[in-house]
């Protein structure tokens, strides 16, 4: 047995209390006395390592030379955790090493890389992925697509608190400010151990921006213009620090006109439409945003106040969205390719929420308190169907232009504890969370409802040496969701017996539903050398929604009826994940494959039935269970030719196929297609220049053969994009310049999973995306 003692410092040599030792590879740990001292009397003579982790600095390593009885360390000086300006290219570090840790399937990125790949929404940006899609809503929206599963199946966490949007809309995008993301983890597949329900096919999990160094005022400015749709915006940081105290504060503004797509006709359910100057009519839009956080610091304490709006006003494709195609005034929509004309919606996100953390002991403790408010109208001239008045009655409740209006409210909370206990390094959860959501408008389709949830977990994370890790959690869940009775503002014409009568009809009735879970998982990692294999084996379930449940109305941007059932059990799940990664000096190779199985998956399932009475003879869509079996993988592999030159393939898979029901045979609704990328980058020494890069990418997407019907079979497609970036340093000034070519040459394609595929709508023509990035730092 040997015996360790030691000091910590800060970077201006004031001793650390309360600093965190660890021993490796036991996880024995021990805290430093006001004197910064640490000692370890007695340690196992496998020791190879201690790390020393303090707030708001680095994690410091330092190997063990275990050939003496005692081991005196010099004075260990921890590096400051500063908040980086200047974009930073990590090679494998934090990511290989989450990557080495967790069993799951985790891909993390940072703000250069979505600089790098910025699209019109964060979720676009993150495409290049692989497994990572979207549901496309027009150029400026979007929703995630992880492995072939969206809408409530994939959650979204900001800051640590699960955004709460309207998720199951197709046609809703993401409320969030890709420029205030700093570092994004997407957990693939099955995550509700961690998070709950609707974490059953993935997260994406939106890191907090670090705190800025001491006693340091500083910046950024981004300015991005793009060609396609016209659109100019950018954002302005401003963040600084005292020796406790901080605050990170940021405004988006972004203007973009109707984009443009290779095509001068489309055909929305067979009239053909034409398109003036190629332009998808009335699909301009506007975002303003704001953030704002501020907090306080000290060595055992961290508190932060994060405040946050996200506003935007984007139209809706006329010809196919809510109008009737042939209605469409075609002069006044194409009059301007910036207005935003009817149809279109206006979406508010409020959300406030206070993350504190703090040491007791042994013990890491976290406690997290949120609200949100998703208020969100959407907006079109009245059209009375069935026995809807032709005249819209002056002493309605809602505007006559209001076809729908969402208001949800939400209060969350969670808390968690980390702590060790010898190799075991266990977290202990509990969360909950109320919603309270209303609704209004002339149109109905979903009820008003209260939504109440609540979890408990545990997870263990055992390193047994340095090559196995062992994992398990348990997670136990209850919801309760209370629905309110709706009936119709207007009566309609009922017979029965020969005798027609007048009645408001009851489009949903007062319905409680209660829904209880146990998951489970199990993991493993080891890690030989340049290999590291994982597997990970668990289950999942997310609890049915309002619109599954409720829904009874048309859904004007489908042109079809939607019906609930609300008998829905919640959705379970079984998944296996496997991994395998190996790197050389020159390779790097990952492959992950995935099998999952539903005993009873929802999906809206379309029936021979014809609605009578809201619609045009609408068809009616209805919500059913069946099984569903699905498996795919992932793979991506880098090679280095040169040191300035490499390449990478990165590709992808997924087969499903429902095991039972009506679509039996039939594969899940927005399936994506197999795809592979081949990527070539050369990085360049240039004078002045800096970190400076050419990509040239070619992505392949395989032909979409295997569909559900009202979907249609999407043809293969064949498109490069072209990137470009530098870091110009003029004097004491950096100024980081990107710039991307994306659908070069203009290819004429159809995207299997966007919104608006139905109506044989191709992607967005060519588009030239430039930005600059402008950092300033000013030292008190």
């Amino acid at each position: 047995m040997v015996r360790i003692s030691g000091s910590i410092f800060s970077n201006g040599l004031k001793p650390l209390e309360g600093a965190i030792v660890t021993l490796h590879p036991s996880n024995k740990i021990t805290t430093t006395d006001k004197a910064g001292h640490f000692l370890f009397n007695q340690i196992p003579t496998d020791s190879k390592s201690i790390t020393v982790r303090y707030s708001g600095y680095l994690l410091h390593e330092v190997k063990l030379p275990l050939n003496k009885n005692a081991i005196v360390f010099p004075a260990i000086v921890l590096t400051p955790e500063i908040k980086e300006l200047q974009e930073v290219i990590i090679k494998d570090s934090y990511e290989a090493r989450r990557k080495k840790e967790e069993s799951l399937t985790i891909e993390t990125v940072n703000s250069s890389f979505i600089q790098r790949n910025l699209g019109g929404s964060l979720m676009q940006s993150l495409q290049r992925i692989p497994g990572v899609k979207t549901i496309s809503i027009g150029s400026g929206g979007s929703k995630p697509l992880i492995r072939g599963l969206s809408f409530n199946q994939v959650i979204v966490v900001e800051n640590g608190i699960k955004h709460e949007g309207q998720q199951w809309g197709a046609d809703h995008g993401l409320e969030i400010d890709q420029y205030a993301v700093n570092r994004v983890e997407i957990i693939k597949g099955p995550s509700s151990f961690i998070y709950g329900s609707d974490a059953i096919g993935g997260a994406v999990n939106i890191k907090p921006i670090p705190l800025p160094a001491k006693n340091v005022l500083g910046g950024s400015v981004d300015l991005t213009g793009k060609s396609n749709n016209e659109q100019f915006g950018g954002s302005v940081n401003l963040f600084g620090r005292t020796e406790k105290w901080f605050f990170d504060s940021r405004l988006t503004a972004m203007d973009y006109g109707d984009y443009r797509v290779p095509t001068d006709t489309v055909h929305v359910y067979n009239y053909a439409v034409p398109l003036y100057k190629n332009h998808l009519r009335n699909t301009a839009g506007r975002e303003l945003d704001w953030h704002i956080s501020t907090g306080y610091s000290t060595e055992k304490l961290k508190s932060v106040v994060y405040v946050s709006n996200i506003y935007s006003k984007s139209g809706f494709f006329a010809n196919a969205h809510g109008l009737e195609p042939r209605n469409v005034d075609t002069a006044l929509h194409d009059k301007s390719s910036r207005d935003i004309l009817m149809p279109f919606q206006e979406v508010t996100h409020i959300k406030i929420s206070n993350t504190t953390s703090f040491r007791l002991g042994s013990h890491q403790l976290k406690t997290q308190l949120g609200f949100q408010k998703n208020f969100r109208r959407e907006y079109s001239h009245y059209v009375n169907h069935g026995y809807m008045p032709p005249v819209y009655p002056a002493a309605m409740y809602a505007p006559q232009d209001l076809e729908r209006q969402y208001d949800k409210e939400v209060f969350s909370v969670a808390i968690k504890d980390e702590f060790s206990i010898r190799n075991h390094q266990f977290t202990v959860g509990v969360n909950g969370e109320q919603q309270q959501n209303k609704i209004s408008g002339w149109s109905f389709l979903i009820p008003a409802f209260k939504q109440v949830n609540a979890g408990l977990f545990v997870y263990d994370k055992m390193q047994i040496n340095d090559l196995w890790l062992l994992h398990g959690a348990v997670r136990m869940d209850y919801g309760r969701i209370e629905m309110q009775q709706y009936t119709d503002w207007f009566p309609s014409e009922i017979t029965e017996n020969d005798q027609t009568s007048a009645e408001y009809l009851q489009r949903s009735s007062a319905l409680t539903r209660t829904f209880g879970s146990f998951n489970w998982s199990a993991g493993v990692n080891y890690n030989p050398g340049k290999w590291s294999f994982k597997a990970n084996l668990g289950t999942s379930f997310r609890m049915p929604i309002a619109k599954e449940l409720a829904s009874n109305g048309v859904n004007y941007h489908y042109f079809r009826f939607e019906k609930g059932d609300p008998n829905l059990g919640a959705e379970r799940s079984y998944q296996l994940d496997l991994g395998m990664d190996w790197k050389s000096n020159k390779w790097s190779v990952q492959l992950s494959p995935f099998f999952n199985y539903f005993p009873n998956y929802i999906y809206l399932n379309p029936t021979s039935q014809h609605d009578i009475y809201y619609g045009a003879g609408n068809q009616v869509f209805e919500y059913e269970q069946s099984k569903v079996m699905r498996y795919g993988a992932e793979l991506q592999m880098r090679y280095q030719f040169t040191p300035q030159v490499s390449g990478e393939i990165l590709a992808e898979y997924l087969y499903s196929e429902q095991l039972s029901g009506s679509k039996k045979g039939y594969t899940l609704p927005f399936s994506p297609p197999a795809s592979v990328l081949f990527g070539l980058n050369y990085t360049p020494e240039i004078k002045n220049l800096k970190d400076t890069y050419f990509s040239l990418d070619y992505r392949y997407n395989a032909a979409q053969n295997q569909i559900v019907p009202p979907e249609k079979k999407t043809a293969s497609s064949n498109v490069f994009n072209l990137a470009f970036g530098t870091k110009v340093i003029a004097g004491q000034q950096d100024f980081i310049l990107s710039m991307q070519v994306q659908n070069l040459f203009n290819t004429k394609y159809l995207n299997h999973t966007s919104f608006y595929r139905l109506i044989e709508l191709p992607e967005a023509s060519r588009n030239i995306i430039l930005s600059l990035k402008i950092p300033f730092l000013m030292h008190k």
